[in-house]
């Protein structure tokens, strides 16, 4: 009987000790970076019009202009960032980019829809403003602002 709880007493032993590494294995041993939102540098950027942007993403954005949109676009050398704000009642609309940086694992972009200017006699038809900036081709994830 005393073999018997024994081998008991060292199983479990054993499950506690395999418990205990595992726990700071998945808690100590893989530590995900966060990120502080502290801008590194700022990126340079070109806004960029249909014409000089890849024809794929032309088509993206005209599929996805009839509602407000984010996306990114990437080809061998530049990412691509697009910014759009759906339908408008009017046109007369534009889109500043306050700001494009890189922090330490993410691309921060911010961005914003100004109305039509006051006396502005904007174009009675539906509109459908976006912004796209060209940056270089960087992995980091984009946060949209």
């Amino acid at each position: 009987m005393n073999k018997t709880r024994g081998r008991s007493s060292l199983l479990i032993s054993w499950l506690m000790l395999a418990g205990l590494m595992a726990t700071l294995f998945f808690t100590g041993g893989c530590k995900v970076s966060k990120d502080d939102g502290q801008k590194v540098r700022d990126l340079e950027f070109t806004v960029v019009g249909d014409t000089d942007m890849p024809a794929e993403l032309r088509q993206i954005i005209t599929e996805k202009a009839v509602q407000p949109f984010k996306l990114t676009f990437s080809d061998e050398q530049n990412l691509f960032i697009a910014v759009g704000y759906g339908p408008q009642a009017t046109g007369g609309y534009s889109i500043a980019v306050h700001a494009l940086y890189l922090t330490s694992n993410s691309i921060v972009i911010d961005t914003e829809l100004l109305g039509p200017e006051k006396g502005e006699n904007p174009a009675p038809e539906t509109s459908y403003p976006y912004v796209v900036v060209k940056t270089e081709n960087l992995e980091n994830p984009v946060i949209f602002q």
